[in-house]
């Protein structure tokens, strides 16, 4: 059977999971302003359309929990087929849905796939690239996010638009049936596709399958040759950590808590916690709210130019990112979404009035906050939400997958990168369920709120986040435990290096079939 051997090809087809995890931010935002999806189910607001948007985070919570299991028994390859499975299955009882019980059900099981496919997408990716492009396919992953984000959003609000449009009060079900049912194709893609590509070499070695882990080596990095140097050093360094993980003889579970690790996964769980505390959510879930609150006249319209920002500026981060490195881009883009949420805050606190015409039975929306006839604010506040979604994009968007996936050691890489994931989707979770009886109870300042996690965010990260960047995932651990400051580069000659230099020189010998110095 033909297997895919491009690095990139296999990482952005891979990438269509985190895909998945676009069509699920936006799978409500294109809706929620139309009247086909308010009258068929009783008009939502506040913490009722809170716990329909949560349903599906607290799926993915469930689903990056149970996706280290999946991965490590059964491979990172079918654990994502299985995710697709579910993702197609949940779609279909979204699409079908006939009450919010219903509604609530298939978002759940839409989001055990997105919490599996999230898990897992970044590991993989990282498993099968080289360092010097590692951080760039991995960031992959936040691109595919926002083309799901752009696509759903755009696919819904085309279907909005059937009968007499959005605010047409007999707008027919299609409105949100439409794009429910059409999120299930990029899935049955990558289900099918992914019997094509090449399971992960550092899982097969795990499993003692070191002919097909050499042969996928070869593939990938060394035009199918298992004699090229850095095919064979590649291969050595693999041994050599699998060895020492396996000399240690502890339980992954053990070694996850053990003080040396466990300050790397409180690291990696808290980069997918600032991820979320960001204030990302409010843009995304929730950005018709926003601009309503805004006095936008054509909010679907003005929403979906910010979509368009996330994907356009997360590419510059994909190009860029192996060359400036990760803690800069941590560093400054909290410091850049803090400005923005500051600013936008204020212009809200100063320039808004409470909207003494809602009541708390109203009929659109959650929105107790405007700011009324003022153009210029109006346009200041959008101004800042392009900012702050163009500064997202371009540091933490990408960063916050890739570093997570590459900094543990491969025993517990799966597990550890599980639960930063299961941290994402905690908060997640909870932003879902809560922005909306913030924004009305509280309205302009949350926008402080999120200010202040992003001061939190810069000072955590400035403190305690290394570089990464120019390190292959085993090197990881001498970074980490190097005893340096974070804010300090480890400088050390790259082993791999050093192992594809004796190899070529003829001083090292590596068998790649048989390892007999691996203790089983």
């Amino acid at each position: 059977m033909y297997q895919a051997s491009n690095v990139y090809f296999i990482c952005s087809f891979a990438a269509i999971g985190g895909g998945l995890f676009g069509f699920d931010i936006s799978s409500m935002s294109g809706v929620l302003g139309t009247q086909a999806y308010k009258r068929y189910f009783g008009n939502p607001v506040s913490y009722r359309q809170g716990a329909i948007t949560a349903s599906m985070p607290a799926g993915s919570l469930v689903g990056s929990l149970v996706s280290s299991f999946i991965a490590d028994k059964y491979s990172r390859k079918v654990a994502l087929q299985i995710s697709c499975l579910l993702w197609i299955f949940g779609s279909i009882l979204m699409a079908a849905s006939q009450n919010i019980g219903m509604l609530c059900a298939g978002r759940v099981i839409c989001g055990l796939c997105v919490g599996i496919a999230s898990s897992i997408v970044p590991v993989y990716q990282s498993e099968i690239a080289p360092k010097e492009i590692r951080g760039r396919v991995v960031s992959l992953q936040q691109w595919a996010i926002t083309w799901g984000i752009l696509i759903q959003f755009f696919i819904q609000f085309g279907a909005a638009q059937v009968g007499g449009g959005p605010s047409d009060p007999n707008q027919p079900e299609s409105a949100f049936r439409i794009p429910w049912g059409i999120q299930m194709v990029p899935a049955f893609i990558l289900l099918v596709g992914l019997f094509f590509f090449p399971y992960s070499p550092r899982w097969l070695a795990s499993k003692d399958r070191w002919e097909e882990a050499i042969r996928v080596l070869a593939s990938l990095h060394g035009d199918g040759d298992i004699n090229h140097p850095k095919v064979l050093a590649q291969y050595q360094e693999i041994e050599e950590a699998l060895r020492f993980e396996r000399e240690q003889a502890t339980s992954s579970f053990k070694a996850l808590v053990a003080p040396r690790m466990l300050k790397r996964v409180a690291l990696g769980m808290s980069i997918q916690m600032w991820s979320q505390l960001c204030g990302m959510n409010i843009m995304m879930y929730y950005i018709v709210y926003i601009m309503e609150g805004a006095q936008i006249a054509t909010p679907l319209a003005t929403a979906s130019i910010q979509y368009v920002i996330n994907v356009v500026l997360t590419l510059p981060a994909i190009v860029f990112l192996d060359k400036w490195g990760r803690r800069p881009s941590l560093i400054l883009g909290s410091f850049g979404m803090m400005t923005w949420l500051f600013i936008s805050g204020a212009l809200q606190q100063y320039y808004g009035q409470a909207n003494t015409d809602l009541t708390r039975n109203a009929d659109n929306s959650d929105i107790t906050w405007i700011v009324l006839d003022n153009r210029p604010v109006s346009s200041a506040i959008v101004a800042c939400s392009y900012l702050f979604v163009a500064t997202f994009a371009t540091t933490w968007g990408p960063v916050s997958w890739t570093y997570p996936a590459e900094i543990f050691p491969s025993k517990i890489r799966a597990k550890a990168v599980s639960l930063a994931t299961a941290s994402n989707w905690f908060w997640n979770m909870v932003l879902a369920f809560g922005v909306p009886p913030l924004l009305w109870n509280i309205s302009y300042k949350m926008y402080y709120i999120f200010g202040a996690f992003n001061a939190a965010a810069f000072v955590h990260m400035a403190l305690l986040a290394p570089e990464t960047k120019g390190y292959t995932l085993e090197e990881m651990d001498e970074v980490f435990d190097s005893g340096l400051p974070a804010w300090k580069r480890y400088k050390k000659t790259s082993r791999l290096e050093e192992l594809a230099r004796e190899i070529e020189a003829g001083n090292l010998k590596v068998n790649p079939i048989e390892p007999k110095s691996v203790v089983h």
